[in-house]
């Protein structure tokens, strides 16, 4: 009878443990559970932050209809204000450039810089000049705007003026309208697809392989940080990326000069979030390319840190040198370049990080070409 109770108790025990073994192996496994991270980031982050930037958007749009209409000082004002906000606020979906974004070539048409003025002007002329090839980029979107608002004259006045001319003033407004009119064509594509049956093709290639969602998403992820906000907004402005020669007009809003550090800081705050799965309708953090490296326990063979862990607290140090960055990054570069040279320091830090490490801890490939010898 005593050998039964302790053969009873015995079993108990193995049942326990066998079932406590497998409640923690579970909760690790639905952290790498691919299908459940693309759902939440498309659910809770690029939808979301699509639908946000649309309404700042069709504000914009109502501006500029409304000034193209009738161009006054007022008018002129509330467009600017309308533009800036929407620019700010392209920069939290201008890293989705994966999926619809990329099959549509969104960034490319909406902000390229420094803006073409040569070609917008001789496009104001030719009313049927081609937006739709790779030439026309800097012709249009955000940029265009930003010289059309902005630099057409050294004033208000002057800027109202040249709407107002009775020979020329008719194209130029109808150029602001055509402008408008395709950001808006393609934002509407590309929001089209991501409510259409994209998201479950997005969600439902969970693998690993070139082609799969993970892949994309990720390469497409980091080199937007690599190009486009490292790059394209400290090291080229700044020279760091052109043999220490600065280039202060190939700031972005180069005509609108003062926002130019909240456009970067909006980018980079818009990339951490991600990374960490902040939710952008609750602002809670959930399944993202962080939970998933720390599933797969990645670690810095040095410290032993996680490597989710190291990003983030590089992410702190890119966005503590931003912080002593002026407004106005022209007049930053031109005056003391240095904090500049230090942002882009810490930005090529982080891009190795997510370059090499993240990469190679999730075993993706990157499958796009850079030569800044990362």
């Amino acid at each position: 009878m005593r050998n039964r109770s302790i053969i009873i108790l015995l079993g108990i025990t193995l049942i326990l443990a066998c079932k406590k073994n497998t409640n923690g192996p579970k909760t690790t496994e639905n952290k790498k559970d691919r299908e459940l991270i693309l759902r939440y980031y498309a659910d809770s982050i690029i939808i979301p932050a699509y639908d946000t930037f649309k309404t700042e958007f069709d504000l914009l749009k109502s501006s500029a209809e409304n000034f193209a209409a009738n161009p006054t000082e007022s008018s002129l004002a509330a467009l600017r204000s309308s533009w800036t906000k929407a620019y700010i606020r392209w920069q939290t979906v201008e890293l989705f450039d994966f999926g619809p974004g990329e099959k549509y070539t969104l960034r490319n048409f909406y902000n390229i810089y420094p803006a073409d003025t040569t070609g917008i002007k001789n496009n104001i002329s030719n009313t049927s000049a081609n937006l739709e090839v790779p030439a026309s980029y800097p012709q249009q979107g955000f940029p265009a705007l930003d010289y059309l608002i902005n630099g057409v004259g050294q004033d208000d006045a002057s800027i109202v003026a040249y709407y107002t001319d009775l020979s020329n003033g008719n194209k130029r407004t109808a150029y602001i309208r055509r402008i408008t009119d395709r950001m808006s064509t393609l934002l509407a594509s590309v929001m089209n697809e991501w409510n259409g049956s994209f998201k479950e093709t997005f969600v439902s290639k969970t693998g690993l392989d070139l082609n799969s969602s993970t892949s994309l998403m990720v390469n497409g992820l980091v080199l937007h940080y690599e190009r486009y906000i490292r790059s394209g907004k400290i090291g080229i402005p700044s020279g760091a990326m052109l043999n220490g020669t600065p280039a202060p007009d190939k700031v972005e809003a180069f005509y609108r000069k003062d926002i130019s550090l909240a456009l970067a800081k909006s980018a980079h705050k818009a990339y951490v979030d991600f990374f960490n799965g902040r939710s952008f309708i609750s602002g809670n953090q959930g399944s993202s390319l962080k939970t998933y490296l720390d599933a797969l326990d990645a670690r810095d063979n040095t410290s032993g840190k996680l490597l989710s862990q190291l990003i983030n607290e590089q992410f702190v140090l890119v966005e503590s040198k931003l912080d002593l960055l002026q407004p106005n990054f022209h007049q930053q570069i031109i005056s003391n370049n240095d904090p500049m040279k230090n942002a882009f320091n810490e930005m090529q830090a982080a891009v190795r990080m997510l370059k090499v490490d993240m990469t190679s801890a999730m075993s993706i490939t990157i499958t796009y070409t850079d030569n800044d010898g990362d």
